[in-house]
């Protein structure tokens, strides 16, 4: 679904996948594997209206729980109820079947703040311990 090449992450791990009016949201690769096996997700509810930065969604892991933020601002349009029914795939596809929630962005040049993708692998690099 979503080119890590063509996504847009925050320092928190999120990426975005902006398309038209519409967005596509999920963890990068390396957050899947930092959180490790993934057991359970709490997904936002449809129509919810969030802000750049927000908490809007739970995932939980054998060793923690953690937040998943708004990478932008807008309202929650859609939600990927398989994560629900398998959370697993978060860390089997994070890119393809384990995003988490599409969001009609209501400020897209926010986008612009967040970082491509090799910023994001150095940002990675200079984190990691």
């Amino acid at each position: 679904m979503a080119n890590p090449n063509s996504c847009k992450f925050a320092k928190t791990h999120e990426w975005v996948s902006l398309n038209g009016n519409e967005a596509v949201v999920g963890i990068s690769d390396h957050a899947q594997h930092e959180i490790t096996d993934v057991v359970f997700v709490e997904l936002p509810k449809i129509g919810r209206k969030v802000k750049q930065g927000e908490a809007v969604a739970v995932v939980e892991s054998v060793k923690a729980a953690f937040d998943i933020y708004a990478p932008i601002s807008g309202e929650i349009s859609a939600v990927n109820e398989s994560l629900v029914k398998d959370p697993s795939l978060v860390n089997q596809s994070p890119y393809d079947q384990g995003w988490f929630f599409k969001i009609k962005p209501s400020n897209p040049t926010e986008a612009n703040n967040l970082m491509d993708h090799s910023k994001y692998q150095e940002f990675v690099k200079t984190t990691s311990h």
